[in-house]
């Protein structure tokens, strides 16, 4: 059995391993606004060979709004049955890469992580592959028996659960979004701009080495986490626009050695209803 170096990979230990047998690649794509096709089409234009592709929209979600925000969780059986068919079984290990600097492979890191399954991101994603990629439609990998399993309940939150944590100072509401999303200067996905009151900006990109595009080491993402309130007695909740990029800040938490939650619908579920108080501006404690 393949044994994953950790929750984080380079593109020279994924080329010694490419084609092992107990080894799946996962290449997860998503163009905002332009559909599914969108990703698919992104993939057969070049991915690592031997990836399977796996869409947010499609694969990694039920359909908008059939569950809290624009992205909740699939069912057990769905998500069971999209990885068996794909040739992710219990106990695969996994590598998952984007072309958008992890924030959307780490959905699929974050879902099979939650269930105890084997899985890594690469560190740089497609951009750090040297070596020649594939075009087409991907390989056809015989299906595997993946165990139907219930999202643990410690690991994600609604948004009543969210207010109750920041009314009781339990924990960090993290806003994964672009400042300017946060600030409610601009809001491109959903109805209503701003972000939960209380809740701290803190863009998923600054998890990242700005050079390379890299994730920066434990110490340095602890010394973020810290500045934003989280340590070991006080863990984090984060959140995005719809559950998908806070998945980055439970993947570098991780490499932190911190703990983290998922607000599952965020803010794409904060302000469906209408009746959730809406905060704009700077956040009170860093602006």
């Amino acid at each position: 059995m393949i044994g994953l170096p950790g929750p984080l990979v380079d593109a020279a230990w994924l080329g010694e391993h490419l084609g092992a047998g107990d080894l799946v690649i996962a290449d997860v794509r998503w163009v905002p606004g332009e559909g599914a096709a969108a990703g698919r089409a992104r993939f057969e234009a070049g991915h690592i060979p031997g990836a399977v592709y796996l869409g947010i929209d499609e694969d990694l979600a039920a359909a908008a709004f059939d569950g809290p925000g624009r992205h909740p969780l699939p069912t057990p059986r769905s998500f069971a049955a999209t990885m068996a068919r794909v040739g992710i079984g219990d106990g695969t290990a996994v590598v998952a890469y984007d072309d958008a600097r992890g924030s959307l492979a780490a959905r699929l890191w974050w879902m099979l992580d939650a269930l105890g399954e084997r899985v890594a991101l690469l560190d740089g994603g497609l951009g750090s592959w040297p070596g020649a990629t594939e075009t087409g439609p991907g390989p056809q990998r015989p299906p595997a028996a993946f165990t139907a399993r219930p999202w643990p309940v410690p690991a994600v939150v609604d948004a009543r659960e969210v207010e109750r944590t920041l009314a009781a100072g339990e924990a960090a509401v993290l806003d994964a979004r672009m400042p300017e999303r946060y600030r409610g200067e601009v809001e491109p996905l959903d109805p209503v701009a701003g972000h939960i009151p209380g809740a701290v900006s803190a863009p998923w990109v600054d998890n990242l080495d700005a050079e390379t595009g890299r994730f920066l080491d434990a110490g340095a993402l602890g010394s973020r986490f810290a500045a934003l309130g989280i340590d070991d007695r006080r863990p984090a909740v984060a959140h995005c626009g719809s559950g998908v990029t806070a998945c980055h800040h439970l993947f570098a938490l991780r490499l932190a050695g911190l703990d983290g939650r998922l607000y599952e619908g965020s803010w794409s579920d904060w302000v469906h209803d209408g009746g959730r108080p809406v905060a704009t501006g700077e956040d009170p404690e860093t602006g």
